[in-house]
């Protein structure tokens, strides 16, 4: 493929060139890798509308040709597998053997929401249940909800786009598509598979690009009937404020954070603790970013951790062995480094990274931090873990739910009644037993509680989003 890689517009199913364009560079060498179109809010203006037309016909497409829709996208998507794994690469520098993994779950996730199709049903309601009711053929069906406008972040910026706009059109519902800047390429080559496919809606989908102004068009046009957002608390507070009353799908980041109890296997949970701090730069979501560790265990855990950590490899994200690459921009690595400082004025210590190396940030691990510290009350989103010293699996609840964030947290124990016990006690919308926070399947209900977020991804749930229920009564 040749680079740079021009992003499409996409008005509907027609391709338009428009004025302008912003260079993406890698973040890695800073090759020019892609080239995002300068959209305006006139553009997001004229997609909203086609696709309020289009509505017209994608509410009404037989649920077998949605079904082969997905399923042709899916299984071209896997044909050029590593073509969209390399763009991954180029544009985000994730590393390549886990792009390639992101390309396959994208296909994967467009597959499962072809399947949870066929099950996107209602049912029949017993209407003389109650003496003041009446026997009737009374039942519910799901229908699409409108149009729908979908947002998605630079950290997956495949499978993350996937997981908003297969159950977006697999549900009936005509969309507009504004993938990150990050990440333009990755977004339009996906766009076309489903706008080329021979199962595809007419105008179904259209894709502009931009920032603030653009997604504020999108948000707060009287046109969409379903917004959903992945990123920053800040910016989804913004579309709270401005969407009016439409279905809000926000995921919105997390805290996440892990207790090792003293019953743990110690070894186990540190080589398994560096993989979910530092998979991906640390700029996941779910990216472990505090340890609770038991204080009869600390000292352990602290030098195991720190030994996991260091093994990781950082460079060149086009090597098959390399766990990291560079973070996203060079102001990412800015506010890293200030996180760490921070901290360290403050009391803690780096026993692992903690400063550049060959203009990388390493997986850095930070001991002796305690509850006053910055570094473990806001989401970093940077290749940093913290570890906090705890006298009881009391204590550590309770500072793992002290936090405005819940979307995932985990606990390592082999007690099967402390296990249990924390499923009932976290606050968040999942729970994970000896293993990460930071795992997600595809398959699964995914979202957060409190500043986590509102609603669920995952396809089946996705599809509820994407829907509404209509009640029937025949007299």
């Amino acid at each position: 493929m040749d680079l740079p890689y021009k992003a499409k517009v996409f008005f509907g199913s027609e391709t338009r060139e428009i004025e302008g364009s912003i260079e993406r560079e890698n973040p890695f060498g800073g090759k020019i890798v892609s080239l995002m179109p300068k959209c305006t809010t006139k553009d997001a203006k004229e997609a909203l509308s086609i696709a309020q037309e289009a509505f017209k016909d994608t509410k009404n497409t037989p649920l077998h040709q949605r079904i082969a829709w997905l399923e042709d996208v899916a299984n071209k998507l896997m044909e050029r597998k590593e073509e969209f794994a390399q763009m991954i690469t180029h544009e985000v520098a994730k590393p390549i053997s886990f792009a390639r993994i992101e390309a396959g779950r994208c296909a994967e996730t467009i597959k499962l929401t072809a399947m949870a199709l066929a099950n996107l049903g209602g049912e029949t309601i017993p209407s003389d249940i109650m003496p003041s009711g009446k026997k009737t053929l009374s039942f519910y069906k799901r229908v699409p909800a409108g149009v729908a406008v979908c947002i998605t972040p630079f950290n997956f910026p495949l499978n993350l786009i996937a997981h908003k706009l297969a159950p977006a059109l697999g549900a009936g519902c005509a969309v507009v598509l504004k993938p990150t800047p990050e990440a333009p390429a990755c977004a339009s080559m996906l766009a076309e598979l489903f706008i080329n496919s021979p199962f595809a809606v007419s105008d179904a989908l259209s894709v502009v690009y931009g920032d603030v102004d653009v997604g504020s068009t999108l948000v707060s046009s009287p046109i969409p009937r379903v917004v959903s957002f992945t990123g920053s608390v800040q910016v989804g507070t913004a579309i709270t404020k401005n969407a009016g009353i439409k279905k809000l799908g926000l995921e919105l980041g997390g805290n996440a954070a892990t207790y090792i109890d003293k019953s743990a296997d110690v070894a186990t949970a540190a080589q398994k603790c560096a993989f979910g701090a530092f998979y991906n730069s640390g700029q996941v979501c779910i990216s472990l970013q505090r340890i609770y560790v038991h204080q009869d265990i600390y000292d352990d855990f602290a030098k195991l951790i720190a030994l996991e950590s260091a093994k990781l490899k950082v460079g060149n994200p086009y090597n098959d062995d390399t766990f990291m690459g560079p973070l996203i921009n060079d102001d990412a690595k800015m506010r890293a480094l200030s996180w760490v400082e921070s901290a360290k004025n403050e009391g803690a210590k780096a026993i692992c990274g903690g400063s550049l190396v060959d203009d990388f940030f390493p997986p850095t691990v930070m001991a002796d931090v305690t509850d006053d510290m910055n570094i473990i009350c806001e989401e970093v989103f940077a290749p940093i873990v913290s570890l906090i010293k705890v006298p009881s699996y009391e204590e550590a609840i309770e500072k793992i739910n002290d936090s405005p964030y819940g979307l995932q947290f985990s606990i390592f124990a082999q007690e099967l009644s402390l296990a249990q016990r924390f499923i009932d006690d976290a606050e968040a919308g999942g729970v994970v037993i000896n293993e990460i926070p930071t795992h997600r399947f595809d398959v699964q209900p995914y979202g957060g509680v409190k500043l986590s977020g509102i609603g669920k991804e995952g396809p089946r749930w996705a599809l509820e989003e994407f829907s509404e229920i209509k009640s029937i009564s025949f007299y």
